[in-house]
């Protein structure tokens, strides 16, 4: 399940984001979290310290861009699972692209780009919600 989707206005860089995303976290749950698990485009030495500092012990990027594992994680053997993690990640953001339209929005303005995101991440948790019912 998806809790939390907050729509940033423009198209900011993605390597800018690592501080926002963390300062968020920290607001929403009282801390940051343990392990984190980001794109390839995250990965530079500057988001690395920025989520150690607050931190976070392990970290996993789907691209390495030049850092060592051991800089960024414990063990391979948690390098691994946290790349499983964002895997399955992006299996969600492909079911909601596909399955809710979220790949292409067709309502005019940002006030309705934003009811848009949030009424296909509300459809797709209640599916999931219905499924766990289910089982």
């Amino acid at each position: 399940m998806i809790l939390d989707c907050r729509v940033v206005k423009g198209n900011p860089a993605d390597s800018r984001q690592v501080q926002p995303l963390l300062e968020r976290q920290g607001e929403i749950y009282g801390r940051y979290p343990r392990q984190a698990s980001w794109d390839g485009c995250f990965a530079n030495p500057d988001n690395l310290k920025c989520a150690k500092e607050k931190g976070v012990r392990d970290m996993a990027f789907s691209k390495k861009a030049g850092l060592e594992i051991r800089d960024i994680v414990r063990s391979s053997w948690v390098y691994k699972q946290l790349r499983r993690f964002h895997a399955g990640i992006e299996g969600c953001i492909s079911w909601i692209k596909r399955v809710f339209g979220l790949d292409r929005c067709l309502w005019k303005g940002w006030a309705h780009f934003q009811r848009y995101v949030h009424l296909s991440v509300l459809s797709y948790n209640l599916v999931v919600l219905a499924r766990l019912l289910l089982t």
